[in-house]
């Protein structure tokens, strides 16, 4: 133990790394239907280590809580800004719910068991876990008039009734929110995740790494000129009603030769024809039998996002576009459009706006010629745009300090909810200017999972120790208050959601219900086994409020027990 010690003392991360590893192999094992996940594992590992004596430095669970909550507002401030409005309200209520439920149950609690005010002041800020509440709850105690020494122990009774509730209050958060929540709904937080993004994407499919569908919209074929001798490349292209075609390269006589619109066809010819399967399936007939390969045939095509940045295209429907880019469009097919990460329907009526991304495939001198007039292309990147994110979580961190004061209480967003504002507002920003703030996904699964991780491993590291001396010293009689006073509002909030506000996805019910939590740990576990980012809106909404609204408990607490 002693050996263990000297190492943590000598090198905290290691300590940090561990639970990590530790975390996460637990949190693998299933019983039944139930899973731990590698959030939760890793605070428990976390509090297993911290007996042995851990120091471990605030400032890095702010940094680790930072990346982890401005990955997540990034991810989704296109959807989050759209989804603001009347939809909000049941976010709002979802929030003042647990909120006041919460104070009931403290208040109730603490006159059955006769605690003081700082004692019941702490479990609200464990069992709820907003650190925030031993700010308040501390200056309001200061404010009573009491003497001195009554003052300082009812303050001290604040940080122990949080030390005894912490872990479980972040623990137990996630219990209900990835277990129960989903046995209470009767469906799985995945399934309805997945459901909810099939409607946001419109229909369009979308694959997973390594996956290609075995029927592709697009297709190239070769066919030997026969039936289609003496027509023109125009004629042949036109020939093709069911969707439109191209041809791309043509050989005579074993020869390649420029392809232009009035180029007449020649019995054995050998035509490159690019297009929608629809249009390609019976040419054959038109044209001539198939061939499977051609030396010199071969081409490269490829599929890029074109940013609409022309006034010429910007504010006009898609009919209108078809019917002046008729020369442009050769070669080129349209794949989707999206706004804002939402793809927007391929119907004649739809508007094309500025900022709009609209993916093509053809050859590079096709698109090439596309994007001189329509806009900028964005080219795939695995870099991260540092100077933009640097700035976005400095920005962040910036609002994390501003404070606010109602009277004589401080509100404050933190460094996690001023991180969150800015990743949404720099998401945002984002989903406007493509050609900035390029974040690849693998860097943000990065930032998400090991920023939450690593922060709930601190605070077990941190908490942990002082949470069981404190258990042993005192009796289970304030943790098994915590237990209550994390699972009764909870609940309470639940029955709410599901029968007044009629949620009816599980996934965006959960990232709600943490939200209104403030239940960070909770939060990523539901993200995990969503697999999409469906709950981060509702979730964004109601920890923004709970922020406010919890953080208001601490003087009422003291108020009125």
């Amino acid at each position: 133990m002693n050996y263990l010690h000297a190492i943590f003392q000598q090198s905290p991360e290691i300590a940090l790394f561990l639970a990590l590893a530790g975390g996460y192999w637990i949190g693998k094992f299933q019983f039944g239907k139930f899973q731990l996940g590698g959030v939760a594992g890793s605070l428990l590992v976390a509090v297993v280590l911290s007996q042995v004596g851990v120091t471990i430095d605030n400032g890095i669970k702010t940094v680790l809580f930072a990346l982890f909550i401005y990955a997540v507002g990034f991810e989704s401030g296109p959807q989050f800004f759209r989804s603001l409005g009347r939809k909000s309200i049941r976010e709002i209520v979802m929030a003042a719910v647990l909120a006041l439920s919460g104070l009931a149950t403290v208040v109730v609690l603490a006159k059955i068991f006769s605690l003081d005010k700082g004692l019941a002041a702490g479990i609200a800020a464990g069992g709820l876990t907003q650190s925030a509440i031993i700010g308040t709850a501390s200056s309001a105690i200061g404010k009573l008039g009491l003497p001195a020494d009554q003052t300082q122990t009812l303050q001290a009774n604040v940080a122990i009734g949080y030390a005894v509730t912490y872990i479980f209050g972040s623990f137990g958060a996630i219990l209900v929110c990835v277990n129960i929540l989903p046995w209470f709904m009767g469906r799985g937080i995945r399934d309805d995740a997945v459901k909810a993004q099939a409607e946001m994407l419109a229909g369009a499919q979308v694959f997973g790494p390594g996956e290609s569908a075995a029927l592709p919209d697009l297709v190239g074929r070769l066919f030997t000129v026969e039936k289609a001798a003496g027509r023109t490349v125009a004629d042949l292209e036109a020939s093709a009603t069911a969707a439109p075609i191209a041809v791309e390269r043509i050989k005579r006589k074993g020869s390649i030769v420029g392809v232009d619109p009035g180029f007449v066809l020649e019995r054995g010819d050998i035509v490159l024809v690019v297009g929608r399967r629809s249009g390609v399936v019976g040419l054959e007939a038109v044209v001539g039998p198939e061939l499977q390969a051609s030396d010199g045939m071969e081409m490269v095509l490829a599929t890029r996002d074109v940013v609409v940045a022309n006034a010429e295209f910007a504010g006009h429907t898609v009919s209108d576009i078809i019917e002046a880019t008729r020369d442009l469009r050769h070669g080129v097919f349209v794949l989707s459009v999206k706004r804002g990460g939402t793809p927007l329907p391929l119907e004649a009526k739809t508007r094309i706006e500025a900022g709009d991304i609209v993916t093509v495939y053809g050859l590079q001198e096709d698109l090439q010629r596309i994007a001189k007039r329509v806009g900028p292309v964005l080219v795939p990147s695995d870099k991260t745009d540092f100077v933009f994110h640097g700035l976005g979580i400095v920005v962040g961190l910036l609002i994390g300090l501003l404070v606010v004061r109602i009277g004589s209480i401080p509100l404050t967003l933190g460094s996690g909810g001023g991180a969150l504002l800015a990743g949404l507002a720099f998401g945002w920003y984002r989903s406007r200017n493509m050609t900035l703030g390029n974040m690849p996904t693998g860097a943000s699964t990065l930032l998400r999972d090991l920023g939450l991780a690593g922060f709930v491993a601190v605070v077990g590291l941190q908490s942990g120790q002082q949470a069981v001396h404190t258990i042993i010293e005192s009796g289970l009689s304030i943790f098994l208050i915590g237990v209550a006073v994390t699972i009764i509002p909870m609940l309470i909030t639940m029955a709410v959601g599901r029968y007044v506000l009629h949620y009816d996805n599980v996934a965006v019910f959960a990232g709600s219900l943490s939200g209104s939590r403030s239940a960070n740990p909770a939060f990523g576990e539901v993200l995990d086994k969503a697999g999409n980012s469906v709950p981060t809106t509702s979730f964004a909404i109601t920890y923004a409020l709970a922020n406010v609204f919890l953080t208001l408990l601490g003087p009422l607490v003291v108020a009125l027990v």
